[in-house]
């Protein structure tokens, strides 16, 4: 699992940066939510380009 998100993390930084063609939009969201259960983390990393996007939840 972990050799996974490394790569998609590799692959992200890679296309963010430019050096394949036009750099794409990197996206970060994270939240922390609070009820009678606990406290919860969570959030999504990916990249967006023009009408797509590829995110990764967390």
């Amino acid at each position: 699992m972990r050799v996974l998100v490394f790569l998609f993390v590799a692959a992200t930084t890679l296309a963010a940066c430019g050096v394949d063609g036009e750099p794409v939009r990197p996206t970060l969201n994270a939240g922390v939510g609070v009820s009678t259960s606990g406290v919860h983390a969570g959030g999504s990393v990916g990249v967006q380009q023009g009408p797509f996007s590829l995110l990764l939840g967390f």
